[in-house]
This record gives structure tokens, C-alpha cells and sequence, in this order.
């Protein structure tokens, strides 16, 4: 059987004719969004991405048959990976990013998400009514201040009232993506859902920068969903005492690379806060002797670590693509951290994974 998380899409979709290649990148996105939250879809669901690609089956009847596969009492819901929801949610992304209509307001951010997570969450579609805090691996635990319960619904109508009425005409391009980084961060920041919150901001943006005339990089989209998400929590957390301010320069660097084609470095490593360790700090449940790695090194560690922690039991091509290492440096300290008793590694080759002793 073909590993999900390891199919090339890139080459599947150069290997398409130009017809069906825009299948292929929208099919690529909305796989990839499943990764800020952990996410990877099953063989099923690629295969059934395949056949919409190659035109065999409509996006309405892939939509179809994800809901029949989970329905029957063959399918095996697998409650730890969620992969039924990675499944289900990638098919309705295609479906909604292949839909050219859009309205800019609160109600169809509302409505994408009602779309995405009807019959996985109870709220789907709703705003939440209640406070919440996210604990962030990239803020090493902490999170990001939420908007309350009982201000999102005005706070949502600002905020696009605003946009909807802010004026891009003779702006430049440097600033326009400057100001777009700015609303859709905010947005984000709101946090109206009490999960889905960033799929649902990313499907809305994509239709949203679309609709303001720009071409939208879906492999980059889809690659770096996880960079994108981490980049909106550093835009929207501040810790004074500490010398940490809202930096939004990491996000802005993504849109850029998204809709400029720049060559912005996309690196999650880079958007830990507080990274440089003195040398007797602990790492997990272990010490570590400071002088005899590089704050590089220390901080790579770290990285890896609350990889595994927010993600359980991970693969090792997982842990690269997040952190942003090479595959063979990623083994290097995946190794060393088996030997200092941190994590432990099970199954063999393709099979192995790792998580926490």
C-alpha cells in the first residue's frame, strides 16, 4: 500500500494533462490544510482524490463517496489520528475551492465553516460562546490571547466593515500585502470557532484573495499549512517583560512567497520564541549539558521535542517537514534524543515512529 503522507502530489500533478492539474493543486491544498491541526487523510481519500484528478468521478461524488466509506461498517474510524475528519474536511476544501462564488462578510466565513465540519462538530457554523486559551508549541506552552465570547460577533462586523471599505488604489503591492497580512491575522485572532478555526480562515482567504484578482501559489499553500498557522500565532502574541512583541513580518513573508513568488526561508524552527537555553535548562524531563551542543543544536532539540509532544506518535519525514530539516539531520537528532531517554522509537523502516519515553 502507498503511504498517504508520503504521496507526491507534485509529480502526480506534472505527470497530469494542463486540464486536470488545477484538480490536482486544489485537491493538494486541501490535504495540506489538514496539517495544521495534525491531520493526515487515509489512503482512501487519496486514491478517491486520484479519481477526481483523472476525471473519473465528480468533486460532488468524491463528497459522495468519503461520507459512504464512513458510513459502512467496514470503515474503521480511527479516533486517535481523526483521520475520518482529515478525510472528510480535504473533500469539502476541494469542493468549496473549486466553486467560483464568494461573498465578502461574516456569513460566509460562518458558512465555510458549517461546511467543513457539519456532522464532525456538533458547532459547526457556530460562534462560540465561550472562552478559550490554545496552548502553542511554537510559544513553548503559551497562547495566544483569544477574542472573548462576547465580543466576537461585533468584533467580526468591524473588521470586515473596515476591510470591506479600506481602499487599495495607488497602495503598491508592498503595502497591499502588508495590509492583507494585517486583516487576515486579526481575523484569525478572533478565533469565532471553537475548533476548525484555522482551516476555516485559510479556505476564506484563499477565496478571498482570489476574488481581490490574485493568483494564489496552492503548492506553497498546501506545503507550509503548518508554517502558516504557526506564523499567525507569533503575529498575535506579545509577552512584554520577556522583549517579545507581535511580529507579523513571518507571516508576511509567507504571502509574499504566496502571491509574489518570492523566496522567503519558511522555517518553523525560526518562530520559537525565548529559543537560547542556558546550559543546566531542561529539555523535557532531561538535562542538558550546554557546552557541549550549539544553541543551533539546542534549539532544534526543543523544536522536535514539542513536535512529538503536541503530536503524539509522528514519523520521522513528519518531524522534518515541520521543523524544517533535512531528512538525514532529522535522524541524526532523533537518535541522539532515544539516547538521552527523551523519546523512544517503534516499528522499522517505513513503519518506525517516535514519541515521548
Amino acid at each position: 500500500m502507498s503511504d498517504p503522507v508520503n504521496f507526491d502530489f507534485d509529480e502526480y500533478i506534472r505527470q497530469s494533462e494542463p486540464e486536470k492539474q488545477q484538480k490536482g493543486y486544489i485537491w493538494q491544498t486541501a490535504i495540506g490544510l489538514q496539517d495544521v491541526d495534525g491531520l493526515k487523510p487515509s489512503e482512501y481519500l487519496i486514491e478517491t482524490a486520484k479519481k477526481n484528478i483523472d476525471g473519473d468521478i465528480t468533486l460532488k461524488e468524491a463528497n459522495e463517496l468519503i461520507h459512504s466509506y464512513y458510513e459502512s461498517k467496514t470503515a474503521r474510524i480511527d479516533a486517535e489520528n481523526r483521520t475520518e475528519e482529515a478525510d472528510k474536511v480535504s473533500a469539502r476544501i476541494a469542493q468549496i475551492l473549486s466553486e467560483d462564488a464568494f461573498v465578502f462578510s461574516p456569513e460566509q466565513f460562518i458558512a465555510i465553516h458549517r461546511r467543513l465540519f457539519e456532522g464532525i462538530y456538533k458547532f459547526a457554523g457556530n460562534i462560540r460562546d465561550y472562552n478559550i486559551s490554545k496552548k502553542e508549541w511554537v510559544l513553548k506552552g503559551k497562547s495566544v490571547v483569544y477574542a472573548g465570547s462576547d465580543m466576537i460577533r461585533d468584533t467580526l462586523n468591524y473588521d470586515f466593515d473596515a476591510e470591506r471599505h479600506f481602499d487599495y488604489s495607488g497602495l503598491g503591492i508592498d503595502k497591499s500585502i502588508r495590509h492583507i497580512t494585517e486583516f487576515i491575522s486579526n481575523l484569525w485572532q478572533i478565533h469565532p470557532f471553537g475548533e476548525g478555526n484555522t482551516r476555516s480562515t485559510a479556505v476564506f482567504s484563499i477565496k478571498y484573495l482570489r476574488s481581490l484578482g490574485f493568483e494564489v501559489n496552492n503548492t506553497l499553500f498546501a506545503e507550509n499549512s503548518w508554517y502558516f498557522r504557526n506564523a499567525l500565532v507569533r503575529a498575535n502574541y506579545s509577552d512584554i517583560q520577556k522583549g517579545i512583541v507581535e511580529d507579523k513580518s513571518y507571516l508576511e513573508h509567507f504571502f509574499r512567497n504566496l502571491l509574489l513568488g518570492e523566496h522567503h526561508e519558511l522555517k518553523n524552527r525560526h518562530l520559537l520564541i525565548d529559543t537560547e537555553m542556558q546550559p543546566s535548562e531542561k529539555i523535557g524531563d532531561k538535562e542538558k549539558i550546554g557546552d557541549k551542543k550549539s544553541a543551533i543544536n539546542v534549539r532544534n532539540r526543543q523544536a522536535i521535542i514539542a513536535f512529538i509532544k503536541d503530536n503524539g506518535t509522528v514519523k520521522a519525514s513528519q518531524v522534518a517537514a515541520a521543523i524544517g530539516l533535512q531528512p538525514s539531520r532529522t535522524r541524526d537528532y532523533l537518535s541522539e534524543l532515544i539516547q538521552d531517554g527523551i523519546i523512544i522509537a517503534e516499528g522499522a523502516n517505513r513503519n518506525r515512529v517516535y514519541r515521548l519515553k
